[in-house]
């Protein structure tokens, strides 16, 4: 079966001392599983000084996208190559592998380098952490955040799935964020990429307005926009974004 295969040469050595350069051997590992969905699984490597994320996919995606379009796997790699481009932090990829038989996707994997020192927003949110208490710490992040969606945004780019759990923070004297795990984003156009903005700042609001303030959460917005005031559009778009999930969860 045809198989498509991309390697980072940064990673030669690691992914042939690890045997990860086909996909039988990936698919044969016997390793640690994190986590698991109907479509795909998740493994860590300990490989002794470093940690690696094995993604797995058994399945090209839901519905239709299961015969037509790109794979969420592809999706995932080529997102992630994408957030690089634009100067966004993300996981390092290591490599990438897609069998496809009959011309439809079969299965494959992404394998990509831990970020050290970091957790999921998510996370730390479940977890009352005192950072989030921390206006100098919030303020860091917060501006990061705005940064990096502004500069998706711009580009036409939308997350389709910008929840904290999706959005690291790396533990450093100034806090570093990452956006990762992007399999359903994509360029979005018109109407769509209208509502994809509101979802996408929906999405971060979420948690933020449980655990922010509403200077705090009307401050990013500001760095989103790059504006020192907001506007009546800015407010009719701020109140889409605050109602957008209302009814739905």
């Amino acid at each position: 079966m045809p198989v498509e295969y991309n390697l980072n040469p940064n990673y030669n050595d690691s992914v042939h001392a690890l045997q990860l350069h086909s996909i039988e051997q990936v698919f044969n590992l016997n390793s640690t599983f994190i986590a698991q969905s109907p479509l795909s699984w998740v493994m860590r490597i300990d490989a002794g000084d470093s940690l690696y994320y094995v993604k797995c996919y058994t399945q090209a995606g839901k519905f239709l996208r299961r015969f037509i379009g790109r794979s969420r796997l592809r999706a995932e790699y080529e997102n992630l190559k994408y957030f690089a481009a634009c100067g966004i932090p993300t996981a390092p990829i290591v490599a990438f592998g897609e069998e496809r038989k009959f011309g439809m996707f079969n299965r494959g994997y992404l394998i990509t380098d831990e970020i050290p020192h970091t957790q999921r927003l998510a996370e730390l949110a479940a977890a009352n952490d005192p950072r989030l208490h921390n206006r100098h710490w919030v303020r860091s992040v917060s501006k990061q955040v705005a940064s990096h969606t502004a500069k998706l945004h711009h580009n036409g780019f939308i997350h389709n799935d910008l929840k904290w759990r999706n959005i690291l923070v790396q533990d450093t004297t100034e806090p570093k964020v990452y956006f990762i795990d992007c399999p359903v984003g994509r360029r979005r156009f018109g109407m769509l990429r209208k509502r994809g903005i509101i979802k996408d700042l929906a999405c971060l609001d979420k948690l933020a307005c449980k655990l922010l303030t509403r200077t705090e959460r009307l401050r990013f917005y500001k760095d989103y926009t790059s504006k020192r005031r907001i506007n009546p559009q800015d407010k009719v778009l701020i109140k889409r974004a605050v109602h957008f999930f209302d009814g739905r969860d």
